[in-house]
């Protein structure tokens, strides 16, 4: 399985986005101000004309971002047991991810994938070191912004197989046993090998696009 092709329209809509947002950031006068609100919509008419997503909230959400654009940070935990890989079934897709999510502003990323491991899975977790540092063009439903993954190798301290309100099933799967339905780039095929090679090597460098 191979990873997804982020669309040209996708890629080309980001784009102007991220030099609306900074536009609108440094603009002088309302008159580029409204210049660049219209070349937010513009990017929002794009990612709606082909796709399902809806033009209203993609403006809404893009006119929501303030200050000089920059990627999002995803974060996931890498938790094996025996092993093998905790992984959990997200509601929304019915894909298998490692369990994580977007970071919170004020969040320290570590802290932030130890807390979406006990949110989403039961499980108390430590972060003990950064597997790899991923491009993450995120494709799905409004996941229409440009990301950066931090996925980090983590001890497992205690706790039980607990779904969540995003999460309706939590297990440990052998390299072998992964489940072939993934939840889109949430995890790739990519960070589940990295995870099980520096789950046998430790000591393995840190990798990064």
């Amino acid at each position: 399985m191979g990873n997804p092709v982020t669309p040209r329209f996708l890629v080309w809509a980001r784009e102007i986005q991220a030099l609306a947002q900074t536009g609108f950031h440094y603009a002088n006068d309302d008159f580029q101000r409204a210049r660049c609100h219209r070349l937010m919509d513009i990017a929002a008419e794009m990612i709606s004309l082909n796709s399902d997503a809806q033009f209203a909230p993609l403006s809404q959400a893009f006119r929501a971002q303030i200050g000089y654009a920059t990627p999002k940070v995803d974060v996931r935990a890498a938790v094996f047991r025996d092993g093998k890989l905790l992984m959990v079934r997200e509601r929304a897709d019915g894909g298998w991810t490692m369990p994580g999510g977007w970071a919170d502003v004020g969040d320290v990323p570590s802290h932030a994938a130890e807390r979406e491991t006990w949110e989403e899975a039961g499980f108390r977790v430590k972060a003990r070191k950064i597997i790899g540092v991923y491009d993450a063009n995120r494709v799905g439903p409004l996941e229409v912004f440009h990301a950066f993954k931090i996925v980090f190798l983590c001890d497992l301290i205690e706790g039980e197989a607990r779904p969540s309100n995003e999460t309706s099933e939590v297990d440990f799967f052998a390299r072998e046993e992964i489940p072939a339905v993934l939840s889109g780039e949430r995890t790739l095929p990519r960070h589940v090998a990295d995870a099980f090679a520096s789950m046998a090597n430790p000591h393995s460098p840190t990798l990064f696009d």
